[in-house]
């Protein structure tokens, strides 16, 4: 599929800003346009941009509810009760209920976790969950990433003498669930500055709430950012604003001093010695600690990530991983089979949506499969497995549309759903896919915007090779951690020909080994472009091209260097 170049352009009044911030900061203006365009307009703004300060955090208490969540979790503990810590199979669930978990339990013996099984108790608060509380004699559940539209099950479990307080970041009803503490800054009432937070940092300010009034320093709760930060990139929030410094400051505990379980991890990973950036914890670590809840049970990821015994982290860590290589296994044959199924039916030619049902797909996957159809037909793509007597599905958009208004639209015919803007679950009789995928379809092809029917790539500004500094890359480094709402930077750079020694490379002399210049200097960037073999011909004919690219730091045998990694290629007409 081609890829459109979307050039990004400032107002005459945003070059203004660019040219006196370019003065102010002593740097490229170039990389001043990088600012603007991220909305830092001011010196200050840049300052506080370039240097996350965890004094800058928000006053937990500014979100609703949170001082009747403190004051119960407080009770709970002046007389004893047992308390039992609930939360999602996802990275950003098992994650938050490590961090709850192993801050409690410095100050609290009588705490406990549960995890739902996927496959028997299906997504958010269940009923075997509070029969377990009950059972055991639990009396307070605090629920993490899950729980916004547990209405019924929240009053079931009142019934049951259990209270509930929720930690939650998808969108609500308009009816919350009656518990003593209703926590997610997605609440029309809610006026908490930051409305972005992934579950784990809904619950991460619960504690720094519980630690401002119990005086507990903040140091105590500085060791778990490294949690944070695995919640933050797996599960594609935003990294502005509080997310921004929360990621920076968990990157840096993850690199200096992460938990023994996290130490697990990255050895299976490659990663031991190694600078984690947030692309490693989206590409290797959190599918593996996903992979538990997929295939097995996600209560093994948190036993992991709780544990300060080397050899039970080892043992762990290594059935994680092959969790993981099964995984990857069963999601390239669902994949494979469900692009047959659309091959086979010609009405997904004229559909600007998706929907791929087989009752027999495996459902740990299934979010996975619904990822990689929208990424193969750039189209909303939703896929349905049978569970539990239901089909029930994962939901992945395209830049810019809301999946989950979509969704919302065909409420009358769900039993369940719940999620936001890019991805969503969902439930419902087998019986009523029919209906649901044609009111589906009706609202995106009358709802999504003609550039959202096709990939396109934003540019955020030309680069000549001169402009390539080591001053610029060190800058440029300093605007990470990079994900949505501050993606890395891409560049593009025009009529740029081989040097006379890019080569073909890989097992199948698949990827291009490059090597480039320009007519703006004598400078030649390497740079690598996967799967991009088809160009080779063209290059080796000193013909140019048009290049876009993030720019990469490369280590390689000891020696770092500056490295395009090309996203994009355009031959340039004559």
């Amino acid at each position: 599929m081609i890829n459109t170049w979307i050039y990004r352009t400032l107002t005459e009044q945003q070059r203004e800003t660019q040219n006196k911030l370019a003065e102010e900061l002593s740097i490229s203006p170039i990389l001043s346009q990088l600012l603007v365009q991220r909305d830092i307009l001011t010196f200050e703004e840049a300052r506080s941009f370039f240097r996350p300060d965890l004094s800058n955090l928000h006053d937990p208490f500014l979100m609703a509810d949170m001082h009747n969540a403190v004051n119960r979790l407080t009770k709970a503990m002046q007389k004893n009760e047992k308390i039992l810590i609930y939360g999602d199979y996802d990275v950003d669930g098992t994650t938050s209920v490590a961090l709850v978990y192993k801050f409690l339990k410095q100050f609290y013996r009588n705490v406990a976790f549960y995890i739902p099984d996927r496959y028997n108790e299906g997504y958010g608060i269940s009923i075997q969950g509070i029969d377990f509380a009950a059972d055991n004699d639990f009396k307070l559940i605090i629920a993490l990433d899950c729980g916004i539209k547990a209405v019924e099950k929240v009053r079931y479990a009142l019934e049951k003498g259990v209270d509930f307080i929720i930690c939650d970041h998808h969108t609500p009803d308009a009816v919350l669930p009656p518990a003593v503490a209703v926590l997610d800054p997605k609440r029309a009432d809610c006026t908490y500055p930051y409305k972005h937070l992934s579950g784990c940092g809904v619950g991460f300010k619960l504690m720094q709430a519980f630690a401002i009034t119990n005086n507990i320093d903040f140091s105590q709760l500085t060791p778990l950012l490294d949690l944070l930060a695995l919640s933050i990139a797996s599960d594609i929030v935003p990294i502005t604003g509080e997310n921004r410094i929360l990621a920076f400051y968990g990157l840096k505990q993850i690199n200096s001093n992460p938990s023994i379980g996290l130490q697990g991890i990255l050895e299976v990973c490659g990663l031991k010695d190694k600078e984690i950036t947030i692309s490693d914890i989206v590409f290797k670590i959190g599918p593996r600690i996903n992979a538990s809840g997929r295939m097995k049970l996600a209560s093994e990821a948190v036993e992991l990530l709780v544990s300060s015994d080397y050899l039970f982290v080892k043992e762990k860590s290594d059935t994680i991983n092959e969790y993981n290589n099964d995984r990857k296994d069963l999601d390239k044959n669902i994949t494979d089979e469900a692009i047959a199924l659309i091959g086979a039916d010609k009405r997904y030619l004229d559909r600007k949506s998706i929907v791929v049902h087989k009752p027999d797909w495996h459902k740990g996957v299934i979010g996975i499969v619904a990822s990689r159809l929208s990424e193969e037909y750039y189209k909303p793509s939703i896929v349905l497995t049978n569970s539990n007597g239901f089909a029930s599905g994962s939901a992945r958009s395209v830049s810019g549309f809301d999946i989950y208004k979509a969704i919302d639209s065909c409420r009358d015919l769900l039993e369940n759903f719940g999620g936001h803007m890019y991805a969503a679950g969902l439930s419902m009789k087998e019986e009523n896919i029919p209906a649901f995928t044609e009111r589906f379809e009706k609202f995106v092809a009358e709802n999504i915007l003609k550039e959202q029917t096709y990939p396109q790539i934003d540019i955020d500004a030309v680069l000549e090779f001169k402009d390539i500094t080591p001053k610029f890359f060190r800058v440029l480094k300093q605007f990470g951690p990079f994900g949505p709402g501050n993606m890395k930077p891409i560049f593009v750079s025009k009529n740029v020909l081989d040097y006379g020694t890019s080569r073909l490379v890989g097992k199948e002399q698949e990827h291009l080994k490059l090597e480039l210049v320009d007519s703006s200097s004598e400078n030649v960037m390497n740079g690598i472009a996967f799967r991009m073999h088809e160009y080779n011909d063209h290059l080796k004919a000193l013909n140019p091209l048009d290049i876009c690219y993030t720019i990469e730091e490369n280590s390689f045998n000891g020696n770092t260097s500056i490295q395009l990694m090309i996203r994009d290629i355009k031959v340039v007409e004559k």
